[in-house]
């Protein structure tokens, strides 16, 4: 069913550095990073446009936005650029939710995974999953989950992750 997700979530005690997948470097032509408010400018909007629908965004709103995730420490907003085209081809954004459970633990919430379509199969999509675990294990996240599709259960379950339940949503009129 298209309106079905699958929740997926990390599935071994063992730290997320040591199952990740082996991953080569970069090339010096892309660049792993944190949101910047230029990025605007460099496709940002566009590359989500690739995952959802994203409606028009004006410039005060962007920034008003970006301020906020961008000075919210529980907020971890990471693309690759391609230096070369001054583009991003990647994104993904994972925040951190506190809870009372598990010793008022904290659990890490992966969102808006995107990568490129001229850039898939280069493993960006893993370097991204994988940057976001470590932030999630160095914060001490006791457990990492998204939601994808049904289709995109295989690329997550290269990354480490496994199918635990299922997504359900209301969504609210504006």
């Amino acid at each position: 069913m298209a309106d079905q997700a699958t929740e997926i979530a990390t599935s071994s005690s063992e730290p997320a550095a040591a199952q990740a997948p082996k991953i080569s470097p970069l090339p010096d032509h892309l660049k792993m990073r944190q949101l910047e408010e230029g990025d605007r400018e460099k496709g940002f909007l566009e590359l989500l446009e690739q995952l959802t629908v994203v409606q028009p965004v004006t410039g005060a709103a962007w920034s008003e936005t970006f301020s906020s995730i961008s000075g919210h420490p529980d907020y971890h907003v990471v693309v690759i650029e391609d230096t070369t085209q001054e583009r991003l081809v990647g994104a993904a954004t994972v925040f951190f939710e506190r809870k009372f459970i598990r010793g008022c633990g904290l659990v890490g919430h992966i969102e808006d995974v995107v990568v490129d379509s001229n850039c898939r199969g280069a493993r960006l999509g893993q370097r991204l999953i994988t940057a976001l675990m470590a932030e999630a294990e160095k914060r001490g996240c006791y457990k990492t989950i998204l939601d994808c599709s049904e289709e995109n259960v295989p690329f997550y379950k290269k990354c480490n992750l496994e199918v635990k339940g299922v997504q359900m949503a209301q969504y609210h009129k504006k």
